[in-house]
């Protein structure tokens, strides 16, 4: 238990400490000079900061609606049309999760040149929609696994009644399978929400000047010496991260799952 805990507050030094230094009045993050809000009032006064969380934000938000739209579908399909097929869209599924995240920002990269300047589809030349589809590729994964776990355990009884009322397909989904997958696909929208927050590979190359997401942003700042202002900022992304974490877990306890069930809905199992 005690070897535990240490190795707990040993993994979390480092978070509890950009806590504090978020708070520096010195020039630089290292050197630590006292207590203040200055770092944060700074944020006010620097654009390229605020354009750079402006557009974390967006491509975090546009990425989690796409990736849930189709995370969702593929789940339910997955859950309700059961078949070979299945095993072998899971080991897709799979090999995205486990892949590095470098060699699909290797290979993703000229992908999206290819699609914009070759072939002139001129959308994939706009810096937040290339965020939106590097963010997704592992988001897709994420909610697909997670809706996948929901329905798997929910009988099919009252969507086989609307069936047999003659409802057709549609409406049945819009009004049984989506609203029992819902605490499923609010969860997976916010997870792909906080993942597309960090994701520093991917974006460090498919985005394009004028739209420099937030973990680029840093990256390159360490080049001249981190501020005192990026650690306020990260801690401001890391409260934001775990309020979305906290609304994830609300959400699925609401619709009934015991804290068990919350981690494994969560952990896609």
């Amino acid at each position: 238990m005690i070897w535990g805990i240490a190795v707990l507050l040993f993994l979390f030094a480092p978070i509890l400490v950009i806590l504090v230094y978020s708070f520096n009045t010195g020039r630089l993050l290292i050197a630590f000079d006292g207590f203040g809000l200055d770092p944060f009032l700074t944020i006010l006064n620097k654009p390229a900061i605020q354009n750079a969380v402006s557009v974390s934000i967006r491509s975090g938000v546009l990425s989690a609606l796409f990736a849930t739209a189709i995370g969702t579908l593929a789940g339910v399909a997955m859950a309700r049309r059961p078949g070979k097929w299945v095993g072998w869209f899971l080991a897709v599924l799979v090999l995205v999760t486990v892949t590095p995240e470098i060699v699909d920002a290797v290979s993703l990269l000229p992908w999206v040149v290819f699609l914009g300047q070759d072939l002139g589809l001129t959308i994939f030349n706009d810096g937040i929609f290339r965020l939106i589809v590097g963010n997704s590729l592992f988001s897709i994964a994420v909610v697909s696994y997670i809706v996948r776990a929901r329905l798997v355990g929910i009988s099919e009884s009252l969507e086989e009644a609307s069936a047999d009322l003659y409802a057709p397909p549609l409406r049945t989904f819009w009004r049984i399978t989506l609203p029992l997958a819902m605490p499923a696909v609010l969860a997976g929208g916010l997870l792909s929400f906080t993942l597309s927050l960090d994701n520093t590979i991917i974006s460090s190359f498919v985005s394009v000047s004028g739209t420099t997401p937030w973990p680029v942003y840093v990256l390159s700042a360490v080049r001249s010496g981190l501020r005192p202002e990026i650690a306020s900022v990260s801690t401001l992304m890391l409260i934001l991260t775990l309020l979305a974490l906290v609304l994830v877990a609300w959400v699925l306890k609401r619709s009934g799952d015991s804290a068990t069930q919350i981690a494994r809905t969560m952990a896609g199992s």
